[in-house]
């Protein structure tokens, strides 16, 4: 395992998260030939609630020997309010935004749509941090929200513009990543990587259970045991997300930054191939007229990276920290939960 190199490790994670979203489409589908008193038992509550118990008990095993009394130690009552704000946001509101967009709106949309989520982060992290944004940077980043925005408004319409439930929840998911990502960082540099993960899913599992449950009643779980929804559990829960999740963060720990950079570069094509091969969604014009320039701008904003990124490779791998693994995130879209 160790002779695997990082970048490699990313690559897969991408590739998986990249096929995500259309796995969510098959799954709902198949929950609809498999119904259980006229009800599906994949519907996107069930999914993302078993999804993200499945992650923690993977995240659990392989992190729980970070949770001892000194790492806990360095971890403030303000780095705890943090972790809460982000496991609302990022385990609970986020994805359950991406599945509704999923079930309003094409994967390929949805796929294109998450990228505002950079160009968000790096706006905000400019307004609200303070950070220095180098022009290359910001010029790519405005090109990539161009090619999202050509997306959408391009999309031929009675009304002229597309710009439905679907693609709102796909931007909101987005923002909601964006914003916790500027939020949190700041607080997150000294927490271990083993207990911000942990966590960040249990508490966005009950968090998102609890909200369910009150807006539509302790009924609207009555499938969560079914059967038929749990083997699949052991496909999407095992490979897509906890898959995922620990490739990811398998190849943070020894790839360099290039390395990062290129492989959330490719989460766009990534998705939209994998929506035409397992979904059989050919882009529209629209699509690939936004997609283009999305990738102009991605491009732009990797080579602004470049010569920095080049820096970092002389200096020898740091240890995983929280706020590397969520800054890296940055990029990747939906990822499973």
């Amino acid at each position: 395992m160790s002779a695997v190199p990082g970048a490699v490790w990313l690559w897969l994670s991408v590739a998986i998260f990249a096929a995500s979203n259309s796995v969510v489409h098959v799954l709902t589908d198949l929950g609809e030939g498999h119904l259980i008193h006229g009800r599906n038992p994949i519907t996107f509550c069930n999914l993302l609630a078993a999804g993200n118990a499945c992650a923690s008990l993977a995240l659990i095993a392989v992190f729980h020997r970070q949770w001892t009394r000194e790492n806990l130690a360095c971890v403030s009552g303000e780095d705890w309010v943090a972790m809460l704000a982000l496991a609302g946001l990022t385990t609970a509101l986020a994805p359950a935004l991406y599945f509704i967009a999923l079930e309003r709106t094409m994967v390929t949309s949805v796929v294109l749509i998450a990228q505002l989520e950079p160009p968000l982060t790096l706006a905000l992290s400019f307004l609200v941090l303070g950070e220095r944004i180098r022009p290359m940077a910001a010029f790519g980043a405005a090109v990539a929200l161009l090619g999202v925005v050509l997306t959408i408004v391009l999309q031929p319409s009675e009304g002229g513009l597309m710009l439905g439930r679907g693609e709102l929840a796909a931007a909101g998911a987005a923002a909601s990543y964006a914003v916790s990502t500027v939020i949190a960082r700041p607080r997150l540099a000294r927490i271990p990587t083993g207990i911000f993960s942990v966590f960040r899913n249990v508490v966005g599992t009950v968090t998102f259970a609890l909200i369910a449950i009150y807006l539509y009643g302790a009924e609207h779980f009555a499938d969560i045991g079914s059967r038929f929804l749990w083997q699949w559990m052991l496909v999407y829960g095992g490979v897509v997300i906890v898959g995922g999740q620990l490739a990811w963060f398998r190849g943070l720990r020894s790839a360099q930054a290039v390395d990062v950079s290129l492989a959330t570069s490719a989460a766009p094509v990534a998705g939209v191939l994998a929506a035409y091969l397992i979904l059989g969604e050919e882009p529209s014009w629209a699509q690939y007229t936004g997609g283009a320039v999305l990738m102009v701008g991605i491009a732009i904003g990797l080579m602004a990276e470049r010569g920095s990124a080049e820096a970092k490779e002389a200096t020898p791998a740091t240890p995983l920290s929280a706020d590397r693994a969520l800054q890296s995130e940055s990029g990747t879209g939906f990822k499973g939960v």
